[in-house]
Protein backbone atom coordinates (compact mmCIF):
# COMPACT_ATOMS: atom_id res chain seq x y z
CA UNK A 1 0.00 0.00 0.00
CA UNK A 2 1.65 2.97 -1.00
CA UNK A 3 1.43 6.71 0.63
CA UNK A 4 -0.29 7.77 -1.92
CA UNK A 5 -3.65 5.45 -1.79
CA UNK A 6 -3.97 6.48 1.69
CA UNK A 7 -4.16 9.83 0.77
CA UNK A 8 -6.60 9.63 -1.39
CA UNK A 9 -8.62 7.52 1.04
CA UNK A 10 -8.65 10.10 3.34
CA UNK A 11 -9.41 13.08 1.08
CA UNK A 12 -12.35 11.20 -0.11
CA UNK A 13 -13.55 10.10 3.45
CA UNK A 14 -13.53 13.16 4.92
CA UNK A 15 -15.09 15.35 1.67
CA UNK A 16 -17.90 13.13 2.55
CA UNK A 17 -18.15 13.70 6.30
CA UNK A 18 -17.92 17.49 5.40
CA UNK A 19 -20.23 17.31 2.95
CA UNK A 20 -22.79 15.68 5.83
CA UNK A 21 -21.66 18.42 8.10
CA UNK A 22 -22.87 21.20 5.38
CA UNK A 23 -26.42 19.60 4.81
CA UNK A 24 -26.88 19.26 8.37
CA UNK A 25 -25.28 22.24 10.30
CA UNK A 26 -27.86 24.52 7.51
CA UNK A 27 -29.35 27.24 10.20
CA UNK A 28 -27.54 25.02 13.30
CA UNK A 29 -27.81 27.13 16.56
CA UNK A 30 -26.82 25.55 20.21
CA UNK A 31 -30.25 23.61 20.18
CA UNK A 32 -29.02 21.83 17.11
CA UNK A 33 -25.46 21.85 18.61
CA UNK A 34 -26.51 20.02 21.68
CA UNK A 35 -30.03 18.05 21.42
CA UNK A 36 -30.31 18.09 17.41
CA UNK A 37 -33.25 19.57 17.79
CA UNK A 38 -34.83 16.24 19.21
CA UNK A 39 -35.52 15.02 15.71
CA UNK A 40 -33.18 12.09 15.38
CA UNK A 41 -34.32 8.90 13.93
CA UNK A 42 -34.35 6.16 16.46
CA UNK A 43 -32.14 3.98 14.05
CA UNK A 44 -30.11 5.83 12.97
CA UNK A 45 -28.62 6.81 16.82
CA UNK A 46 -28.31 2.78 17.19
CA UNK A 47 -26.57 2.00 14.16
CA UNK A 48 -24.26 4.84 14.88
CA UNK A 49 -23.72 4.37 18.51
CA UNK A 50 -22.41 0.76 17.60
CA UNK A 51 -19.12 2.82 16.14
CA UNK A 52 -19.23 5.00 18.77
CA UNK A 53 -18.90 2.58 21.76
CA UNK A 54 -16.70 0.29 19.70
CA UNK A 55 -13.98 2.81 18.31
CA UNK A 56 -10.70 2.35 17.16
CA UNK A 57 -9.53 0.68 20.08
CA UNK A 58 -11.97 -1.76 19.97
CA UNK A 59 -10.65 -2.39 16.44
CA UNK A 60 -7.20 -2.79 16.52
CA UNK A 61 -7.05 -4.33 20.68
CA UNK A 62 -9.48 -6.83 20.90
CA UNK A 63 -8.53 -8.72 17.83
CA UNK A 64 -4.82 -8.65 20.01
CA UNK A 65 -6.22 -10.00 23.13
CA UNK A 66 -7.34 -12.94 21.63
CA UNK A 67 -3.78 -14.43 21.42
CA UNK A 68 -3.28 -14.17 25.24
CA UNK A 69 -7.07 -13.56 26.71
CA UNK A 70 -8.77 -16.49 24.55
CA UNK A 71 -12.71 -14.97 23.64
CA UNK A 72 -12.99 -14.20 27.77
CA UNK A 73 -13.62 -10.89 26.42
CA UNK A 74 -17.07 -12.01 25.69
CA UNK A 75 -18.03 -12.61 29.44
CA UNK A 76 -17.88 -8.46 30.06
CA UNK A 77 -19.99 -8.16 26.50
CA UNK A 78 -22.74 -10.50 28.13
CA UNK A 79 -22.54 -8.20 31.13
CA UNK A 80 -23.09 -5.26 28.75
CA UNK A 81 -26.20 -6.61 27.96
CA UNK A 82 -27.12 -6.33 32.09
CA UNK A 83 -26.05 -2.64 31.84
CA UNK A 84 -27.67 -1.30 29.16
CA UNK A 85 -30.83 -3.10 30.08
CA UNK A 86 -30.44 -0.47 33.90
CA UNK A 87 -29.88 2.26 31.09
CA UNK A 88 -32.95 1.58 29.16
CA UNK A 89 -35.30 0.99 31.81
CA UNK A 90 -33.96 3.01 35.04
CA UNK A 91 -31.47 5.62 33.70
CA UNK A 92 -33.37 6.83 30.23
CA UNK A 93 -36.86 7.66 31.52
CA UNK A 94 -35.07 9.81 34.71
CA UNK A 95 -33.31 12.32 31.79
CA UNK A 96 -35.86 12.19 29.88
CA UNK A 97 -38.87 13.43 32.40
CA UNK A 98 -36.18 15.90 33.80
CA UNK A 99 -35.87 17.04 30.17
CA UNK A 100 -31.90 17.08 30.11
CA UNK A 101 -29.62 18.45 27.91
CA UNK A 102 -25.98 17.74 30.19
CA UNK A 103 -27.16 14.57 32.23
CA UNK A 104 -24.97 15.55 35.24
CA UNK A 105 -27.86 18.27 36.52
CA UNK A 106 -29.32 15.68 37.47
CA UNK A 107 -26.81 15.67 40.17
CA UNK A 108 -27.77 19.19 41.34
CA UNK A 109 -31.42 18.83 41.85
CA UNK A 110 -30.63 15.71 43.78
CA UNK A 111 -27.14 16.61 45.92
CA UNK A 112 -26.38 20.53 45.31
CA UNK A 113 -23.82 22.57 43.30
CA UNK A 114 -20.99 20.64 44.52
CA UNK A 115 -21.66 17.16 43.91
CA UNK A 116 -23.14 18.77 40.32
CA UNK A 117 -19.43 20.36 39.66
CA UNK A 118 -18.25 17.24 40.87
CA UNK A 119 -19.56 15.12 38.64
CA UNK A 120 -19.11 16.73 35.92
CA UNK A 121 -15.67 17.55 35.96
CA UNK A 122 -14.81 13.77 36.42
CA UNK A 123 -16.30 13.23 33.09
CA UNK A 124 -14.63 15.84 31.53
CA UNK A 125 -11.62 14.12 32.96
CA UNK A 126 -12.67 10.88 31.91
CA UNK A 127 -13.66 11.49 28.12
CA UNK A 128 -10.77 13.81 27.43
CA UNK A 129 -8.32 10.60 28.37
CA UNK A 130 -10.35 8.06 26.28
CA UNK A 131 -10.67 9.93 23.19
CA UNK A 132 -7.07 10.98 23.55
CA UNK A 133 -6.18 7.49 23.85
CA UNK A 134 -8.57 6.45 20.90
CA UNK A 135 -7.15 9.17 19.05
CA UNK A 136 -3.38 8.31 19.43
CA UNK A 137 -3.77 4.74 18.75
CA UNK A 138 -5.41 6.16 15.01
CA UNK A 139 -2.84 8.77 15.03
CA UNK A 140 0.23 6.25 15.63
CA UNK A 141 -1.41 4.28 12.12
CA UNK A 142 -1.66 7.02 10.20
CA UNK A 143 1.88 8.59 11.32
CA UNK A 144 3.54 5.09 9.86
CA UNK A 145 1.74 4.30 7.24
CA UNK A 146 1.38 7.55 5.69
CA UNK A 147 3.09 10.92 7.23
CA UNK A 148 6.72 9.40 8.03
CA UNK A 149 7.02 8.94 4.17
CA UNK A 150 6.33 12.34 3.84
CA UNK A 151 8.67 13.13 6.73
CA UNK A 152 5.56 15.29 8.52
CA UNK A 153 6.39 14.59 12.25
CA UNK A 154 3.62 13.65 14.81
CA UNK A 155 2.80 16.37 16.38
CA UNK A 156 1.58 17.83 12.62
CA UNK A 157 -0.51 14.25 12.36
CA UNK A 158 -2.45 14.99 15.57
CA UNK A 159 -3.08 18.49 14.74
CA UNK A 160 -4.22 17.68 11.13
CA UNK A 161 -6.70 14.66 13.43
CA UNK A 162 -8.37 17.34 15.09
CA UNK A 163 -8.75 19.77 13.23
CA UNK A 164 -10.43 17.92 10.45
CA UNK A 165 -12.71 16.31 13.67
CA UNK A 166 -13.23 20.16 14.55
CA UNK A 167 -14.06 20.93 10.79
CA UNK A 168 -17.22 18.80 10.00
CA UNK A 169 -18.83 19.38 14.02
CA UNK A 170 -17.84 23.03 14.53
CA UNK A 171 -21.80 24.27 13.41
CA UNK A 172 -24.32 20.88 13.32
CA UNK A 173 -22.54 19.05 16.58
CA UNK A 174 -24.65 16.03 17.29
CA UNK A 175 -27.16 16.67 14.77
CA UNK A 176 -23.96 15.89 12.42
CA UNK A 177 -22.70 13.72 14.47
CA UNK A 178 -25.69 11.12 14.44
CA UNK A 179 -25.68 11.07 10.58
CA UNK A 180 -21.95 10.82 9.99
CA UNK A 181 -21.54 8.25 12.78
CA UNK A 182 -23.82 6.06 11.02
CA UNK A 183 -21.61 6.16 7.94
CA UNK A 184 -18.64 5.25 9.76
CA UNK A 185 -20.13 2.64 11.66
CA UNK A 186 -21.32 1.46 8.13
CA UNK A 187 -17.38 1.67 7.25
CA UNK A 188 -16.44 -0.43 10.06
CA UNK A 189 -18.35 -3.28 9.70
CA UNK A 190 -18.15 -3.33 6.03
CA UNK A 191 -13.94 -3.53 6.82
CA UNK A 192 -14.22 -6.57 8.91
CA UNK A 193 -16.29 -8.08 7.12
CA UNK A 194 -14.07 -8.00 4.20
CA UNK A 195 -10.72 -8.32 6.35
CA UNK A 196 -12.75 -11.77 7.87
CA UNK A 197 -13.43 -12.89 4.27
CA UNK A 198 -9.91 -12.39 2.75
CA UNK A 199 -8.00 -14.27 5.66
CA UNK A 200 -10.43 -16.95 5.13
CA UNK A 201 -9.91 -17.12 2.19
CA UNK A 202 -6.11 -16.78 2.13
CA UNK A 203 -6.27 -19.46 4.80
CA UNK A 204 -9.02 -22.23 2.99
CA UNK A 205 -11.63 -21.69 5.64
CA UNK A 206 -14.67 -23.10 4.34
CA UNK A 207 -16.77 -22.76 7.63
CA UNK A 208 -15.28 -19.85 9.95
CA UNK A 209 -17.89 -20.81 12.93
CA UNK A 210 -16.52 -24.23 12.76
CA UNK A 211 -13.10 -23.17 12.56
CA UNK A 212 -13.44 -20.67 15.53
CA UNK A 213 -15.10 -23.41 17.51
CA UNK A 214 -12.66 -25.72 16.65
CA UNK A 215 -9.70 -23.42 18.22
CA UNK A 216 -8.08 -23.34 21.09
CA UNK A 217 -8.11 -20.17 20.98
CA UNK A 218 -12.14 -19.94 21.34
CA UNK A 219 -12.39 -20.67 25.23
CA UNK A 220 -14.75 -18.15 26.32
CA UNK A 221 -16.00 -19.04 30.00
CA UNK A 222 -13.37 -18.99 32.94
CA UNK A 223 -14.54 -20.11 36.03
CA UNK A 224 -11.70 -22.10 37.16
CA UNK A 225 -9.91 -19.25 39.56
CA UNK A 226 -11.40 -16.56 41.13
CA UNK A 227 -7.92 -14.77 41.62
CA UNK A 228 -7.06 -13.76 38.07
CA UNK A 229 -8.57 -11.02 35.68
CA UNK A 230 -10.49 -13.14 33.43
CA UNK A 231 -12.83 -15.03 36.20
CA UNK A 232 -16.58 -14.98 34.42
CA UNK A 233 -18.11 -13.41 37.20
CA UNK A 234 -15.84 -10.46 37.88
CA UNK A 235 -15.78 -9.64 34.28
CA UNK A 236 -19.84 -10.18 34.01
CA UNK A 237 -20.35 -7.77 36.69
CA UNK A 238 -17.54 -5.35 35.53
CA UNK A 239 -19.22 -5.62 31.71
CA UNK A 240 -22.70 -4.62 33.59
CA UNK A 241 -21.16 -1.90 35.45
CA UNK A 242 -19.24 -0.47 32.77
CA UNK A 243 -21.89 -0.26 30.70
CA UNK A 244 -24.00 1.87 33.02
CA UNK A 245 -20.89 4.17 33.79
CA UNK A 246 -19.50 4.30 30.18
CA UNK A 247 -22.92 4.71 28.52
CA UNK A 248 -25.46 5.61 30.41
CA UNK A 249 -23.47 7.88 33.17
CA UNK A 250 -21.37 9.54 29.93
CA UNK A 251 -22.57 12.43 28.47
CA UNK A 252 -21.03 11.72 25.45
CA UNK A 253 -22.91 8.53 24.81
CA UNK A 254 -26.46 10.07 26.49
CA UNK A 255 -25.92 12.72 24.24
CA UNK A 256 -26.93 10.87 21.09
CA UNK A 257 -29.47 9.36 23.20
CA UNK A 258 -31.59 12.38 24.45
CA UNK A 259 -31.31 13.61 20.61
CA UNK A 260 -34.60 11.22 20.53
CA UNK A 261 -38.31 12.13 19.79
CA UNK A 262 -39.14 10.82 22.62
CA UNK A 263 -38.24 8.19 25.49
CA UNK A 264 -39.43 5.39 23.79
CA UNK A 265 -37.76 5.50 20.71
CA UNK A 266 -34.81 6.38 22.62
CA UNK A 267 -35.58 3.32 24.42
CA UNK A 268 -35.97 1.30 21.05
CA UNK A 269 -32.52 2.79 19.94
CA UNK A 270 -30.90 1.14 23.25
CA UNK A 271 -32.69 -2.46 22.58
CA UNK A 272 -31.61 -2.97 18.82
CA UNK A 273 -28.06 -1.54 19.66
CA UNK A 274 -27.58 -3.84 22.72
CA UNK A 275 -28.54 -6.82 19.96
CA UNK A 276 -26.28 -5.59 17.38
CA UNK A 277 -23.42 -4.90 19.61
CA UNK A 278 -22.98 -8.30 20.57
CA UNK A 279 -23.23 -9.58 17.59
CA UNK A 280 -20.75 -7.31 16.33
CA UNK A 281 -18.09 -7.82 19.37
CA UNK A 282 -18.10 -11.58 18.27
CA UNK A 283 -17.12 -11.14 15.24
CA UNK A 284 -14.12 -9.13 16.34
CA UNK A 285 -13.21 -12.13 18.47
CA UNK A 286 -13.88 -14.40 15.63
CA UNK A 287 -11.17 -12.02 13.75
CA UNK A 288 -8.85 -12.09 16.51
CA UNK A 289 -8.74 -15.75 16.20
CA UNK A 290 -7.99 -15.99 12.08
CA UNK A 291 -5.16 -13.00 12.22
CA UNK A 292 -3.31 -15.08 15.55
CA UNK A 293 -3.93 -18.40 13.87
CA UNK A 294 -2.71 -16.58 10.14
CA UNK A 295 0.52 -14.85 11.53
CA UNK A 296 1.91 -18.00 13.38
CA UNK A 297 1.18 -20.05 10.09
CA UNK A 298 3.43 -17.41 8.22
CA UNK A 299 6.06 -16.96 10.69
CA UNK A 300 4.55 -13.29 11.21
CA UNK A 301 5.94 -11.76 14.68
CA UNK A 302 3.24 -9.29 15.51
CA UNK A 303 1.39 -9.52 19.14
CA UNK A 304 -1.61 -7.51 20.97
CA UNK A 305 -2.41 -4.13 18.91
CA UNK A 306 0.19 -4.77 16.28
CA UNK A 307 -1.31 -7.71 15.23
CA UNK A 308 -3.94 -6.81 12.74
CA UNK A 309 -2.43 -3.55 11.35
CA UNK A 310 0.53 -5.67 10.18
CA UNK A 311 -0.98 -8.24 9.42
CA UNK A 312 -3.96 -5.94 7.04
CA UNK A 313 -0.97 -3.78 5.67
CA UNK A 314 1.74 -5.64 5.33
CA UNK A 315 0.97 -8.94 4.57
CA UNK A 316 0.20 -10.68 1.55
CA UNK A 317 -3.45 -10.01 1.68
CA UNK A 318 -3.72 -7.68 -0.96
CA UNK A 319 -3.85 -3.45 -1.36
CA UNK A 320 -7.86 -3.68 -1.16
CA UNK A 321 -7.57 -5.51 2.44
CA UNK A 322 -5.12 -3.03 3.71
CA UNK A 323 -7.42 -0.12 2.26
CA UNK A 324 -10.18 -1.38 4.13
CA UNK A 325 -8.72 -2.15 7.35
CA UNK A 326 -7.54 1.78 7.29
CA UNK A 327 -11.28 2.79 6.33
CA UNK A 328 -12.46 1.08 9.31
CA UNK A 329 -9.62 2.22 11.43
CA UNK A 330 -10.52 5.39 10.35
CA UNK A 331 -14.14 4.74 11.14
CA UNK A 332 -14.06 3.51 13.65
CA UNK A 333 -11.94 6.29 15.44
CA UNK A 334 -13.80 9.20 14.19
CA UNK A 335 -16.99 7.91 15.23
CA UNK A 336 -15.78 7.64 18.35
CA UNK A 337 -13.67 10.90 18.88
CA UNK A 338 -15.90 13.70 17.09
CA UNK A 339 -18.95 12.65 19.75
CA UNK A 340 -16.27 13.05 22.36
CA UNK A 341 -15.45 16.75 21.36
CA UNK A 342 -19.03 17.73 21.07
CA UNK A 343 -20.12 16.12 24.86
CA UNK A 344 -16.81 17.47 26.24
CA UNK A 345 -17.47 21.07 24.56
CA UNK A 346 -21.50 20.15 25.73
CA UNK A 347 -20.50 19.82 29.25
CA UNK A 348 -18.05 22.11 30.02
CA UNK A 349 -20.64 24.80 28.42
CA UNK A 350 -23.86 24.07 30.62
CA UNK A 351 -22.38 22.02 33.66
CA UNK A 352 -18.86 24.47 34.19
CA UNK A 353 -19.93 27.70 32.38
CA UNK A 354 -23.67 27.31 32.67
CA UNK A 355 -23.87 29.35 29.02
CA UNK A 356 -27.88 28.13 28.85
CA UNK A 357 -28.60 30.65 31.83
CA UNK A 358 -27.68 33.56 29.95
CA UNK A 359 -30.05 35.31 28.23
CA UNK A 360 -28.34 36.42 24.53
CA UNK A 361 -28.49 33.25 22.59
CA UNK A 362 -25.28 35.09 20.47
CA UNK A 363 -23.46 35.31 23.26
CA UNK A 364 -24.14 32.07 23.87
CA UNK A 365 -23.00 30.59 20.72
CA UNK A 366 -19.83 32.61 20.65
CA UNK A 367 -19.04 30.55 24.11
CA UNK A 368 -19.82 27.56 23.17
CA UNK A 369 -17.63 27.98 19.47
CA UNK A 370 -15.17 29.08 21.37
CA UNK A 371 -14.83 25.94 24.18
CA UNK A 372 -14.68 23.75 21.15
CA UNK A 373 -11.35 25.18 19.81
CA UNK A 374 -10.28 24.76 23.48
CA UNK A 375 -10.98 21.42 23.89
CA UNK A 376 -9.69 21.00 20.36
CA UNK A 377 -6.24 22.03 21.53
CA UNK A 378 -6.92 20.14 24.88
CA UNK A 379 -7.15 16.50 23.31
CA UNK A 380 -3.85 17.22 20.84
CA UNK A 381 -1.84 18.55 23.75
CA UNK A 382 -3.20 15.32 25.42
CA UNK A 383 -2.06 12.74 22.71
CA UNK A 384 1.45 14.10 22.44
CA UNK A 385 1.96 13.58 26.25
CA UNK A 386 0.21 9.92 25.85
CA UNK A 387 3.62 9.64 23.42
CA UNK A 388 5.76 9.12 25.91
CA UNK A 389 3.58 7.08 28.46
CA UNK A 390 2.05 4.54 26.63
CA UNK A 391 3.20 1.52 27.29
CA UNK A 392 3.12 -1.82 26.05
CA UNK A 393 0.09 -3.50 27.45
CA UNK A 394 -3.18 -3.56 25.10
CA UNK A 395 -4.89 -0.01 24.38
CA UNK A 396 -8.20 -1.39 25.71
CA UNK A 397 -6.70 -2.71 28.82
CA UNK A 398 -5.54 0.70 29.82
CA UNK A 399 -8.66 2.96 28.97
CA UNK A 400 -11.20 0.16 31.21
CA UNK A 401 -9.00 -0.22 33.88
CA UNK A 402 -8.42 4.53 34.04
CA UNK A 403 -12.07 4.01 33.44
CA UNK A 404 -12.33 1.80 36.85
CA UNK A 405 -10.88 5.02 39.22
CA UNK A 406 -12.80 8.16 36.83
CA UNK A 407 -15.81 7.14 36.36
CA UNK A 408 -16.40 5.10 40.03
CA UNK A 409 -17.07 8.16 41.43
CA UNK A 410 -20.04 8.50 39.11
CA UNK A 411 -21.23 5.48 39.56
CA UNK A 412 -21.56 5.93 43.40
CA UNK A 413 -22.93 9.29 42.88
CA UNK A 414 -25.71 8.03 40.79
CA UNK A 415 -26.51 5.01 42.87
CA UNK A 416 -26.86 7.37 45.74
CA UNK A 417 -29.19 9.19 44.21
CA UNK A 418 -31.39 6.82 42.20
CA UNK A 419 -31.45 4.07 45.11
CA UNK A 420 -31.70 5.76 48.22
CA UNK A 421 -33.73 8.78 49.30
CA UNK A 422 -30.85 10.23 51.59
CA UNK A 423 -28.72 13.83 51.29
CA UNK A 424 -25.74 14.15 51.93
CA UNK A 425 -23.45 17.32 52.98
CA UNK A 426 -22.75 18.67 49.41
CA UNK A 427 -19.36 20.07 50.16
CA UNK A 428 -17.87 16.94 51.52
CA UNK A 429 -18.62 15.23 47.94
CA UNK A 430 -15.45 16.40 46.00
CA UNK A 431 -13.29 14.88 48.63
CA UNK A 432 -15.44 11.88 48.73
CA UNK A 433 -14.95 11.70 44.85
CA UNK A 434 -10.93 12.18 45.26
CA UNK A 435 -10.56 9.83 48.03
CA UNK A 436 -12.23 6.81 46.82
CA UNK A 437 -10.20 6.45 43.45
CA UNK A 438 -7.29 6.70 45.62
CA UNK A 439 -8.28 3.74 48.25
CA UNK A 440 -9.42 1.46 45.34
CA UNK A 441 -5.68 2.10 43.77
CA UNK A 442 -3.82 1.10 46.88
CA UNK A 443 -6.41 -1.63 47.43
CA UNK A 444 -6.32 -3.14 43.95
CA UNK A 445 -2.60 -3.59 44.56
CA UNK A 446 -1.85 -4.54 48.04
CA UNK A 447 -4.58 -6.91 46.65
CA UNK A 448 -2.61 -8.20 43.52
CA UNK A 449 1.11 -7.91 45.35
CA UNK A 450 0.05 -9.77 48.74
CA UNK A 451 -3.26 -12.19 48.09
CA UNK A 452 -2.66 -13.10 44.37
CA UNK A 453 -6.02 -11.73 43.74
CA UNK A 454 -6.73 -9.54 40.67
CA UNK A 455 -9.85 -7.29 40.90
CA UNK A 456 -9.33 -6.49 36.92
CA UNK A 457 -11.91 -4.19 35.94
CA UNK A 458 -13.64 -4.79 39.08
CA UNK A 459 -11.99 -2.17 40.13
CA UNK A 460 -14.71 0.12 39.19
CA UNK A 461 -17.65 -1.18 40.91
CA UNK A 462 -15.12 -1.38 44.16
CA UNK A 463 -14.77 2.42 43.52
CA UNK A 464 -18.27 3.00 43.09
CA UNK A 465 -19.07 0.90 46.28
CA UNK A 466 -16.28 2.93 48.22
CA UNK A 467 -17.89 6.03 46.94
CA UNK A 468 -21.13 4.98 48.11
CA UNK A 469 -20.07 4.27 51.52
CA UNK A 470 -18.10 7.14 52.04
CA UNK A 471 -21.80 9.29 50.63
CA UNK A 472 -23.16 7.36 53.86
CA UNK A 473 -20.70 8.24 56.16
CA UNK A 474 -21.55 12.08 55.33
CA UNK A 475 -25.67 12.33 55.08
CA UNK A 476 -27.31 14.93 56.38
Amino acid sequence: MQPLHILLLIVAYFSVLIFISYITGKSANNQTFFKANNSSPWYLVAFGMIGASLSGVTFISVPGWVENQSMSYMQMVLGYVVGYAVIGLVLLPLYYKLNLTSIYSYLEDRFGRYSYKTGATFFLISRTIGAAFRLFLVANVLQLLLFDAYGIPFWVTVSITILLIWLYTFKGGIKTIVWTDTLQTLFMLIAVGVCIYTISSEMQISNIFSYVADSDLSKTFFFEDAKVGNYFWKQFLSGAFIAVVMTGLDQDMMQKNLTCRNLKDAQKNMFWFTIVLVIVNFFFLALGVLLTDYAQRNGIDAHKDELFPIIATKGTLGLTTALFFLLGLIAAAYSSADSALTSLTTSFSIDILEIDKRKEKKEQEKIRKKIHILFSFVLIATILIFKYFIADASVIAKIFTFAGYTYGPLLGLYAFGLFTKLHVKDKVVPYICLIAPILTYVISFYSKEKLGFDFGFFVLVLNGALTFIGLLLFKK
